[in-house]
């Protein structure tokens, strides 16, 4: 009988189901504008609390470095003004495991799990995605998409819609 017991409850373990945190899915659209001089765009996107300060910078998207010009690409984030202002002046930049290189026309994903830097201090409640656009010899945009963290039962998904730099934006939290 006290070889069984070890086996069972070994046994219950291997079928038991296996438990998953919560997870934050956004997805957006950068459009190809038709122009004559395009330049891909400078991004950025963060969670935002009820009074729209910054709970979590999830990416910011530049150019790390122009070589022809001989410039740092870092010198043009002033001009994603609202992340700016809030976070980004602040920032040691390249921020680990948030920045990187500037994305070309077309749809977008970024995925972070309730485990990950980004939101593992992140308290249940509600909260804004803010995705800003800001592009050289162009416009900026900046879209905001309401959701509640944690989802509850099941999978919550929230749009938004650009009207220009950014096309659409869509969040979805699961559970």
């Amino acid at each position: 009988m006290k070889t069984l017991l070890p086996s069972a409850a070994l046994t219950g373990l291997l079928v038991s189901p296996v438990l998953t945190g919560a997870e934050l899915e956004i997805t957006f659209e950068i459009p190809q504008i038709q122009v004559a001089e395009y330049h891909r765009p400078y991004a950025a996107i963060w969670i935002e609390r009820a009074d729209q300060s910054v709970a979590a910078d999830l990416a910011v998207w530049y150019m790390l470095k122009n070589s022809a010009k001989g410039e740092q690409g870092d010198t043009w984030l002033k001009d994603l003004r609202t992340w700016w202002r809030k976070s980004g002046r602040n920032q040691t930049l390249p921020i680990d495991g948030v920045t990187g290189a500037t994305r070309p026309p077309g749809v977008h994903k970024l995925s972070f799990k309730d485990s990950g830097p980004q939101l593992a201090s992140l308290a249940p409640g509600a909260y804004h995605v803010v995705v800003e656009v800001a592009r050289e010899v162009g416009g900026r945009e900046l879209v905001r998409v309401s959701f509640q963290w944690p989802a509850s039962k099941a999978p919550a998904t929230a749009k938004a819609q650009g009207s220009h730099e950014i096309g659409g934006v869509q969040v979805t939290v699961k559970p």
